[in-house]
């Protein structure tokens, strides 16, 4: 097991061994994800932009509206979510 001692800023140094196995390099971004009680760090070897012109469109993209549209969608959801979390909550008791 590898240990890394947090510095005054919030600062950790990851252990050669563990930047040579996920070829993490200096300056390289990383991602800490929650699952559970534990946190996994995951490379970000890409980024959307290594993929740009991957997929075929016709004509130009309203990126304003795609957002709008997908928080829009992503409220509709939670409402949803909270409404039948209530419902489940009201019908348990």
């Amino acid at each position: 097991m590898n240990t890394a001692k947090v510095g005054r800023r919030g600062q950790l140094t990851l252990p050669k061994d563990i930047r040579e196995e996920l070829d993490i390099e200096e300056g390289q971004r990383v991602a800490f994800v929650r699952r559970g009680g534990s946190i996994s760090l995951l490379p970000l070897n890409e980024s959307l932009s290594n993929h740009y012109g991957s997929i075929e469109v016709e004509g130009p993209q309203d990126f304003d509206a795609l957002r709008a549209e997908a928080r829009r969608r992503k409220a509709q959801e939670r409402v949803q979510a909270d409404v039948s979390s209530e419902t489940a909550q009201s019908d348990a008791q």
